[in-house]
C-alpha cells in the first residue's frame, strides 16, 4: 500500500463521524454546483488526470506480470528491455500526469477560496453594528478560514478522492479476478480485519482531536483576551499572575498529553495497517506459491497480484468513509452559506439618490427605536454563548422629534442610558428607525444610498478607534488621496501637528493597536484631523470629550471649534462646558425629549438641564 493511500485513509477514518447524520438544507447542491460552474473546464480536465493516474496504477503490475512470464523466465532479453522501458515510461507518465493534476487541483482550490472569502468578507461589510455587538470576531475568522478551506476540498480532494478510489478499486478488483478469483475473494476476506485497527484508531482520534481542539479554542481565547492592550492593562491592575500562569500552563500540559497521544495512536495506525498487508501479501504469496508449482498460476501472475494487492485495501478504506469525507466537505459549504445568507439589516432601497449637500438640514419626525432581535442580526454559532432574550429591549427612543437647521450647533444632553448615543447612529444609519423618519434636506435618509450619506458625515466618538498603523495611514483612512500640505493643515487645524513632528519617526510613528501608545487627548486630536480631512458637511461629536483631563480638553475644544465651523453639527455632550454656545441644547431622558432651548432658556427654567448644570458645576468645585 502506498503512503498517500495510507493516509487518505487514515484521513478518511478520523474525521467526525457525526457529520455523516447533518441533514443539509435544501438547495444547497445546486448553490454548491454554482460555485463550480466557472471552473467546469479546469475540473473536467483535473478529473481527467485522476482517471488516467487510475489506469496508470493497475497498468504497472499487468506490465510487470508480462516482464516476468515473457521475458525473463523464457530468457528473452528484448522483451524484458522493452517492458522494462515501458514500465519507466508509464512510471514518468505517473508522475506527470500526477503534476498536472495537482495543478489543476491547486489552481481549482486556491480559486475557490478566494471567491469564498472574497464574497464572505464583502458581505460581511455590510452588515449593520448590531451584527457585531453580537458576533465573537474569533468565530467569524474560523468561517472565513476553516470552514472555507474545508469547502475547497469539495471539489479538490473530496471529489478526486471518491473518483479515483471508485475507479481504482473496479480497475484493481477486475484485474485481482482475471489473474486468480482465488486470492482475490482471499484478499477480500480480509478486510474486516484491515478495517478493525482504523476504525479503533479513528474513534480514539476523533475524541482526542475534539478535545484537543475545544482546548485550543479556550487557549487562544484566553491569549487574544489578556494581550490586547486593554486586557494586559486590567490583568496587570487587578489580575493574579501566578493564577494565570497556573491556569494557562494546566490548558498547555492537557494539550501535550493529547499530543503524545495522538503521535502514539498514529503509530499504531500505520504500524497495523502495514503489518496487515504484509500479512495479505504473506498469504497471497502463500497461496499464489501452491498455485503456481502446480502450474496453475505463472510466476508473473503471482508479482502482478501481491502489486496490485497493495492498491486494494486503500480504496476500500476510504470508500467505507466515503459519507463522512462529502458530507465535511459539504457541511463546510453550508456553514459559509448561513454568513453569505445573513441579510444585512440596513440596506439601499431602489433608486436610492446620492446625497450631495455643503448644507445639511436634518429632521427627526416621531422617531421611534428598539434595539433588533438576536435572531435577526446574527447567528447562534458565531456567538460561541449565545444564550436565548428572555425580555426584550424595549424602546430605546420614544417619538422624537426635532429640527436642526443648516450650518448650526445642536447639543445633545441627558443621563446615561437615555438613548443620545442611539440618536447619532440612527443618522448615519447604523441602524435604521423602527417609526417615523429622519430626513436631510426632506428627503427621508432611507432614500439616499448608505455609501453618500456616510461621505457627507463625519463623526469622533470618545473613544476613536485607530488601526495598528501609522499616524499617516490612518489619517489617510478617511482621504486616500490627500497630499501631504492636506494632512499637515488639518492636523495643525486639530492642534496636533506640533506633537507629530515632535515624535522621532513623525507621520510614520505606529500608534499601537487601537492607538493605545497615543494619550486619550492625543488620539481625540488625531480623530479630529482624520474628520477634518475627510470635509463632511454634518459633523456628529459623540462625547469627543468625555474622559479627556481639562488641559487636553481644552486643546480638544480647540480643535473643535475650527471642525465645527460652517457645518452642520450635533453634539452629544456629557460635559456641558462643551455646548455652552450651541444653538439649541436638547434634553432626552429615557427615550424622549424633555426639554429644548438654549443654555441660558434651559438654566432659567430649572429642569433636568439645571439639575446636571448645577451637579457639574458641584463636581467640578470639588475638584
Amino acid at each position: 500500500m502506498s503512503m498517500h493511500s495510507t493516509w487518505m485513509s487514515f484521513r478518511s477514518l478520523t474525521q467526525d463521524q457525526s457529520v455523516k447524520n447533518q441533514k443539509l438544507k435544501p438547495g444547497t447542491l445546486k448553490r454548491i454546483a454554482a460555485f463550480a460552474l466557472p471552473y467546469k473546464l479546469s475540473l473536467s480536465l483535473f478529473l481527467i488526470t485522476v482517471v488516467v493516474d487510475a489506469f496508470l496504477i493497475v497498468a504497472t503490475p499487468l506490465l510487470l506480470r508480462k516482464l516476468i512470464d515473457d521475458g525473463v523466465i523464457p530468457k528473452n532479453s528484448e522483451i524484458v528491455t522493452e517492458l522494462a522501458i515501458a514500465v519507466g515510461v508509464i512510471a514518468l507518465l505517473d508522475a506527470l500526469f500526477s503534476m498536472i493534476g495537482r495543478w489543476f487541483s491547486a489552481r481549482i482550490g486556491e480559486s475557490l477560496i478566494y471567491d469564498l472569502r472574497r464574497l464572505s468578507f464583502e458581505h460581511v461589510q455590510k452588515q449593520s453594528i448590531a451584527f457585531f455587538t453580537r458576533t465573537q470576531t474569533g468565530a467569524l475568522i474560523s468561517r472565513l478560514n476553516s470552514d472555507v478551506i474545508g469547502a475547497q476540498q469539495a471539489f479538490t480532494s473530496t471529489l478526486s478522492g471518491v473518483i479515483s478510489n471508485l475507479l481504482s478499486l473496479i480497475l484493481v478488483a477486475a484485474a485481482m479476478l482475471t489473474l486468480s478469483w482465488q486470492i482475490t475473494l482471499v484478499s477480500l476476506t480480509l478486510l474486516p480485519v484491515f478495517l478493525l485497527p482504523t476504525k479503533w484508531v479513528g474513534r480514539k482520534l476523533q475524541a482526542y482531536t475534539r478535545e484537543s481542539f475545544d482546548i485550543n479554542a479556550s487557549m487562544s481565547s484566553t491569549m487574544s483576551e489578556r494581550f490586547n492592550v486593554s486586557g494586559a492593562l486590567l490583568v496587570s491592575l487587578y489580575g493574579d499572575a501566578k493564577k494565570e500562569k497556573i491556569q494557562f500552563s494546566a490548558k498547555a500540559k492537557k494539550v501535550a498529553d493529547i499530543g503524545v497521544s495522538i503521535a502514539l495512536l498514529n503509530r499504531i495506525f500505520f504500524i497495523s495497517l502495514t503489518s496487515i498487508a504484509a500479512v495479505a501479501t504473506a498469504i497471497a504469496y502463500g497461496i499464489g506459491g501452491q498455485l503456481a508449482i502446480s502450474d496453475q498460476l505463472t510466476v508473473g501472475t503471482l508479482l502482478a497480484l501481491t502489486a496490485l494487492l497493495a492498491r486494494l485495501y486503500g480504496p476500500l478504506t476510504a470508500l467505507s468513509n466515503v459519507r463522512v469525507d462529502v458530507m465535511t466537505a459539504l457541511v463546510s459549504f453550508e456553514r459559509v452559506f448561513e454568513v453569505l445568507d445573513l441579510k444585512p439589516m440596513v440596506v439601499d432601497s431602489p433608486n436610492a439618490k446620492d446625497l450631495i449637500t455643503d448644507k445639511p438640514e436634518i429632521i427627526f419626525s416621531d422617531v421611534s427605536f428598539s434595539y433588533p432581535k438576536a435572531e435577526d442580526i446574527s447567528l447562534a454559532s458565531l456567538e460561541m454563548i449565545a444564550k436565548p432574550e428572555l425580555i426584550a429591549s424595549g424602546e430605546v427612543l420614544k417619538s422624537i422629534s426635532f429640527k436642526v437647521p443648516p450650518g448650526t450647533l445642536t447639543g445633545i444632553v441627558g443621563p446615561s442610558g437615555a438613548g443620545k448615543s442611539t440618536i447619532s447612529s440612527l443618522i448615519a444609519r447604523l441602524y435604521d428607525v423602527t417609526a417615523g423618519g429622519i430626513s436631510i434636506n426632506n428627503l427621508d435618509i432611507r432614500n439616499y444610498t448608505i455609501k453618500s450619506l456616510r461621505t457627507a458625515i463625519g463623526v469622533v466618538t470618545q473613544d476613536s478607534h485607530m488601526f495598528h498603523d501609522s499616524i499617516k495611514v490612518n489619517l489617510l483612512y478617511a482621504k486616500p488621496n490627500a497630499s501631504l500640505r492636506e494632512i499637515e493643515s488639518a492636523c495643525i487645524s486639530a492642534r496636533i501637528w506640533d506633537f507629530i513632528q515632535s515624535l522621532p519617526n513623525g507621520l510614520e510613528t505606529v500608534v499601537g493597536e487601537r492607538g493605545h501608545r497615543l494619550s486619550g487627548g492625543e488620539k481625540q486630536r488625531l480623530a479630529i484631523a482624520r474628520l477634518l480631512l475627510k470635509q463632511p458637511s454634518l459633523v456628529i461629536l459623540d462625547e469627543a470629550t468625555a474622559h479627556l483631563d481639562s488641559e487636553n480638553e481644552a486643546l480638544v475644544q480647540s480643535a473643535l471649534k475650527e471642525a465645527l465651523v460652517g457645518r452642520t453639527s450635533i453634539v452629544i455632550a456629557h460635559r456641558l462646558s462643551t455646548i455652552l454656545h450651541a444653538d439649541q441644547i436638547i434634553v432626552v431622558d429615557q427615550g424622549r425629549i424633555v426639554e429644548r432651548g438654549t443654555h441660558q432658556e434651559l438654566v432659567a427654567a430649572r429642569g433636568l438641564y439645571f439639575d446636571l448644570y448645577e451637579k457639574q458645576n458641584l463636581e467640578a468645585d470639588l475638584i
